[in-house]
């Protein structure tokens, strides 16, 4: 038998002293090794400069917005095309302010609605007026304000400006994440709840994550409808004094008076890159991210992906300085916070509760409303007639109609697109920037050839100028159908299929009733949105020719060109009613259907 020599040991003997010797743990080629892994990369370049280039931003906007006040008139508005970049800043950087104070606004407001069955008997309500309160409205008694916290400072008009920016966005994503919070799936409720979660935990880990998808999308669509007022968010009134902010809206109002075409291309040209930009830098890698928190059972098309992503998770330095701030947050989200006293399961978040504090509760909103009408009505008598009153309550009732024609045509033409293209999610990556370029698109820009085509054919305003306002409003329907359609479980599209459900009993008894939530949020933004866009639509101008439709929406922007306030609260106070009663009628009864029968469970 031939023996096994002790050099056939060596080189296992070997590594295993080298792995137990700790003066030699440190072998030049794992050292090289662990050097490449740590040294930085292109994707390290990338996210630095990216890094860089945003405080460089930051850095030069606050330096502009601490400005004097007397800056803005030594420095007017000019349609010098080297000064677009700058205005795109200015622009951008307002409209990212208030996406950020629309998504603080949207946790707190959105989730103490739906959580409290009180709070929701006002706040949901209190909802459906601020989303109906005409920009114009906010801006005639909160510039002041602002103005009065800076005095002879550019913070204060930009802050009002900002907030006018802001009551554009909020009250969508509010609905957006107030209707996930209703719909979240009772079994996952009881599955958080079987684990013991707090009420902070179920919310940032079942909640939140829930809603995001929806609320990711209506995000976008609060960012480009922002768009459609930011000429009258850049131009603000104080008296008989106008403060022109520099920007791209007020480089449109500025083409749009001195009748100047090419002016109006390079601002849509400017609106585009920036579109584009923020498409790619911020709400595309939020798209790709919120798709993991789809509810569903089986795998589906490719998710969505973005190069900034990949960018990042491929970063060396910039991943590990990150680390510790995610950790952060992470460990934020498992505390064992207790809110209130938690809220109570879905099924008894419905039952009725102590029917005595409820009674006390209803007396006491009730008090409170009408001391505010009484207020509201005083204030009104001392400046308007009965006869005024009537007036305003016809032109609104004209308004009212335009709107509900407008909603019907705009259901019947995006939702089957909103669901073609959310079922396919290669499709909604190509048309996702796009749709946000036609929902930022402000219908100012349309204007001009409105009121040219009109005046050339002898064409009636009150006609040919409804369609412009549901040009900046009809994509709430479409960016909800689609976040409605995306969302929809795979395991349910492929139970249809596998029961050979097609056709109208395919649309009637499967996808309607999955995106039906989200289409109702939608369509009660869009409502509301077009109530706001009919004081823009209303009344058309191209250089010194104005035209004018009948409605409430005209009413107001006379009332407020002649700086007449008690005109201005009435329309606001009839825009007000009129769409809280359209809402009690028709959207609210949809949504509670939603809410009650038409949910992934």
């Amino acid at each position: 038998m031939g023996g096994v020599s002790l050099q056939s040991f060596a080189p296992p003997f070997s590594v295993a002293l080298w792995r137990l010797n700790p003066s030699r743990t440190h072998h030049p080629a794992m050292e090289v090794g662990a050097l490449r892994r740590r040294a930085p990369n292109i994707w390290d370049a990338l996210a630095f400069g990216l890094l860089i280039s945003t405080l460089i931003l930051i850095a030069q906007t606050a330096r502009e917005t601490s400005a004097p006040l007397t800056a803005l008139q030594q420095h007017p508005i000019s349609l010098d095309a080297a000064a677009l970049p700058d205005y795109a800043l200015r622009t951008t950087m307002r409209m990212l302010a208030a996406m950020a104070a629309s998504l603080v606004f949207t946790l707190a407001y959105g989730a103490l609605a739906a959580k409290s069955r009180r709070a929701e008997m006002v706040l949901v309500p209190l909802l459906d007026i601020l989303q109906s309160v005409p920009i114009l409205g906010f801006l005639s008694f909160t510039v002041v304000g602002f103005m009065a916290l800076f005095p002879g400072n550019v913070m204060g008009v930009e802050l009002a400006a900002i907030f006018a920016i802001f009551t554009s966005q909020a009250w969508n994503m509010t609905f957006s994440f107030y209707q996930s919070l209703k719909t979240v799936p009772p079994n996952l409720d009881e599955v958080a709840r079987s684990f013991h979660l707090s009420s902070w935990q179920r919310f940032w880990r079942l909640e939140v994550p829930f809603s995001m998808p929806g609320l990711v999308w209506n995000a976008m669509m609060s960012m480009s409808g922002g768009w459609f007022f930011v000429v009258a968010s850049e131009a603000i009134s104080v008296g008989h004094t106008t403060i022109a902010l520099p920007g791209i809206g007020s480089y449109v109002a500025l083409a749009i008076e001195q009748r100047d075409l090419g002016a109006i291309g390079l601002a849509v040209g400017a609106m585009l890159a920036v579109i584009l930009l923020y498409d790619q830098l911020l709400f595309r890698p939020l798209v790709a991210w919120s798709d993991k928190f789809r509810v569903e059972l089986s795998a589906g098309e490719p998710p969505p992906r973005s190069w900034l992503l990949v960018a990042a998770h491929r970063t060396r330095i910039a991943s590990r300085l990150l680390a510790p701030a995610a950790a952060a947050v992470a460990r934020l989200s498992t505390q064992r916070l207790q809110i209130g006293k938690g809220s109570p399961p879905p099924a008894a978040h419905d039952a009725k509760g102590n029917p005595g504090a409820d009674r006390l509760w209803r007396a006491a909103v009730f008090v409170g409303v009408l001391a505010a009408a009484g207020y509201i009505g005083a204030y009104l008598a001392a400046g308007v007639s009965l006869d005024e009153v009537a007036r305003a309550l016809g032109l609104g009732l004209i308004t009212l109609l335009r709107v509900a024609v407008l909603m019907a045509l705009a259901t019947v033409v995006w939702v089957p697109i909103g669901v073609w293209i959310g079922l396919r999610p290669r499709v909604a990556r190509v048309v996702q920037p796009l749709a946000q370029f036609l929902a930022a698109f402000p219908a100012n820009l349309v204007f001009p050839f409105a009121v040219v085509a009109i005046v050339r054919w002898h064409l009636a305003p009150d006609v040919w100028l409804s369609p412009l306002m549901v040009l900046g409003t009809q994509w709430y329907i479409l960016f909800n159908v689609i976040a409605g359609a995306s969302a929809f479980p795979n395991d349910l599209k492929e139970a249809a299929a596998s029961f050979h459900i097609r056709g109208w009993r395919w649309w009637r008894q499967v996808i309607l009733p999955g995106i039906f939530p989200y289409y109702v949020t939608g369509a009660i933004t869009a409502s509301g949105g077009s109530w706001n866009a009919s004081i823009v639509a209303e009344v058309a101008s191209w250089g010194d020719t104005t035209l004018h439709a009948h409605g409430l929406g005209a009413y107001i922007a006379d009332a407020t060109s002649a700086g007449d306030d008690h005109r201005v609260v009435l329309g606001v106070v009839i825009m007000s009613a009129l769409v809280i009663a359209f809402n009690r009628v028709l959207w609210r009864p949809l949504y509670d259907l939603a809410t009650r029968r038409l949910r992934l469970d």
